[in-house]
């Protein structure tokens, strides 16, 4: 049975992935990290929290004790580190809590897996072992109209977040490089899909529509991300540890390239279709002073992960944001729990006498 360590497991795609994996593998233990900031919710397990193959553990990755013990009791195959501070705007204003957790604490993970992982006598590396990091196509920087990132691309940060991802990024190469420790990185475009915390463009803007707030773009509203959804992304993290190549990157992109505008205006259309509300409508977009240090575009070429391992995209930008509105109608409860910060109620709740 495999035994994975998953960081930030109560956030988006962490939450994500750890679904994914309980659902595809029968016999899998997942020990999962996590420190339960703003962005991270523990009711968004609370379907697999009887699940033996889930462990949930509240704590931070800084923590070198904490780690350290994990290690040793559960002699873990793969390391997935999904825990970061990831929001640009917040980045801009508290720099170091971002250098702190994504700079810091990937080179905590790093040093406990060694630890754990790396016999200094004989100079060698315990067999099936692996440490991922999940990284982010802004560590590339911005595009022009025309390309597209590839590994190659030089690193070229323009945020403190993308900037202490980067950093994240060198050292994990740096133990590879440095003692041969076994990790990949995946380098993924914007994610979207259920449980997004909705300070993000597409869970703010159905939460705003649906009541009749107004939906700020930044700009012209032309900057242009490359769209994936959040269940392809986990299976491309899924064959990348079970099968990627030592000390290699692998860019997840969807070819969804599409400008900030026109998913908000897909978002008006889409709920005034379904709510059969004509209070929602075009007028509600309000355009604002654009964000610090914006990159204009975003655009990953997935080659080497298709050609490679065969990971592809399943799900068109048409029918995801179809699969993703539908999840947040269902889910209002969810929605209304995190918008009021009543989630952060759910741990104490469960946990207050254990």
């Amino acid at each position: 049975m495999k035994k994975y360590l998953v960081t930030g497991c109560a956030g988006f795609i962490g939450t994500n992935f750890v679904y994914y994996m309980l659902k595809k593998y029968p016999e899998i233990l997942l020990v999962n990290l996590d420190k339960l900031t703003y962005a991270g919710n523990l009711e968004n397990l609370k379907d697999c929290e009887d699940d033996p193959r889930h462990v949930f553990v509240q704590g931070d990755i800084c923590d070198k004790e904490l780690v350290t013990g994990l290690f040793e009791k559960y002699d873990f195959d793969y390391v997935i580190n999904f825990a970061a501070e990831s929001h640009v705007d917040r980045s801009i204003t508290n720099p170091e809590t971002f250098v702190e957790t994504n700079g810091m604490g990937t080179v905590n993970l790093l040093q406990c897996a060694k630890n754990a992982w790396y016999d200094s006598e004989t100079k060698t590396w315990a067999e099936g072992k692996k440490y991922c990091q999940v990284s982010t196509d802004e560590v590339y920087g911005s595009l022009g109209a025309d390309g597209y990132f590839m590994e190659t691309t030089p690193l070229c940060p323009h945020s403190p977040y993308s900037s202490s991802k980067a950093s994240a990024d060198m050292f994990v190469m740096a133990y590879h490089d440095t003692y041969g420790m076994p990790v990949n990185i995946t380098r993924c475009s914007n994610n979207y899909g259920p449980y997004q915390f909705p300070e993000k463009l597409i869970p703010l803007m159905i939460n705003n529509v649906k009541n009749h707030k107004k939906l700020p773009v930044y700009g012209d509203g032309m900057n242009v991300r490359d769209w994936l959804y959040v269940e392809d992304h986990c299976k491309a993290i899924d064959m990348v540890a079970n099968g990627g190549r030592d000390g290699e990157v692998y860019n997840v992109g969807g070819h969804n390239e599409r400008p900030n505008i026109f998913i908000v205006k897909t978002i008006i259309a889409q709920l005034h279709d379904r709510l059969k509300d004509d209070g929602i409508d075009e007028g509600l977009i309000q355009y604002v002073a654009d964000r610090l240090g914006h990159d204009r575009r975003y655009g990953i070429d997935p080659t080497k992960i298709k050609e490679e391992l065969g990971w592809y995209p399943e799900t068109p930008f048409e029918k995801g944001i179809v699969l993703t509105i539908d999840w947040y109608l269902e889910h209002e409860e969810w929605m209304n729990n995190v918008t009021s910060g009543n989630y952060q109620k759910y741990y104490e709740e469960m946990y207050k006498n254990k």
